[in-house]
C-alpha cells in the first residue's frame, strides 16, 4: 500500500498553522494585557498618542496574519501543484503501459496465425500422404523434411509467443518476437516447398 505523502505533508501543514495562529493570538492578548497594565491618563497636549500605539500594534498583527495567511496559501498551491504533476506523471505511464499491452496482443496475434497455418498446413498434407509414402524414396524424403519443418514453424511460433509475453512482464522495451517470429515464416514457406516437391516427384 503507498504512502501518502502528500495528505501527510498536507496534515503537518495544517498543525503548524494551528501553532502559528495560537502564538499570533498569544501576542495580541499580551500586547492588550500591558496596553490595560499602563495608567490610562492621556495628557491633553499628546491627544490620542496611546490609541496610535495600539493601533499600530494592532496593525502589525493584522500584517503578520495576512502574511502567515499568504505562506499557508503558497505552500497549499505548490502542494497541488506537485499532486497535479505526480497523477499527470501516473495517467503518461498507465497509457504507455496500455499501448505496450495493444503491441503485445498484435504481435501474439501475429504469432498466432503462423501457429494455427502451420499446423493446418501440416495437417492438410496428411491428407495425399498415403500416395506419397507408399511411392519412391525422394518423394518421401520430401514428405518427411515438409512436415518436420512445418511441426519446426509451429514450435518456433510458440517459442516467440513465450518470449513477447515475458518481454510485457519483464516492461522490456522490445516487444517484437525477433528471431522466432521470422523462423516460424520461414519454417512453413520451406515446409510448403517440400511438400509441393513431393507431390510433383510422386
Amino acid at each position: 500500500m503507498p504512502v501518502p505523502w502528500l495528505r501527510l505533508l498536507d496534515v503537518a501543514l495544517g498543525v503548524t498553522d494551528l501553532a502559528r495562529s495560537r502564538k499570533i493570538r498569544q501576542a495580541a492578548e499580551q500586547s492588550e494585557q500591558i496596553e490595560q497594565q499602563q495608567p490610562q491618563a492621556i495628557e491633553p497636549s499628546r491627544g490620542g498618542g496611546g490609541s496610535a500605539g495600539l493601533e499600530a500594534r494592532l496593525a502589525g498583527v493584522v500584517v503578520a496574519a495576512l502574511k502567515e495567511a499568504f505562506e499557508r496559501d503558497t505552500r497549499r498551491l505548490e502542494l497541488e501543484r506537485v499532486q497535479l504533476d505526480v497523477e499527470r506523471e501516473r495517467a503518461e505511464r498507465a497509457l504507455r503501459l496500455e499501448l505496450r499491452r495493444q503491441a503485445a496482443d498484435r504481435e501474439i496475434g501475429r504469432l498466432r496465425l503462423l501457429a494455427g497455418a502451420a499446423a493446418a498446413t501440416w495437417l492438410g498434407t496428411l491428407f495425399f500422404s498415403g500416395r506419397l509414402i507408399g511411392g519412391a524414396v525422394g518423394p518421401r524424403v520430401a514428405i518427411g523434411g515438409g512436415w518436420l519443418l512445418l511441426l519446426l514453424a509451429f514450435a518456433t511460433a510458440f517459442m516467440a509467443q513465450s518470449q513477447v509475453a515475458e518481454a510485457l512482464a519483464r516492461d522490456d522495451s522490445r516487444l517484437d518476437a525477433g528471431a522466432l517470429g521470422g523462423l516460424a515464416l520461414w519454417f512453413i514457406v520451406a515446409g510448403l516447398t517440400l511438400v509441393g516437391l513431393a507431390v510433383l516427384l510422386s
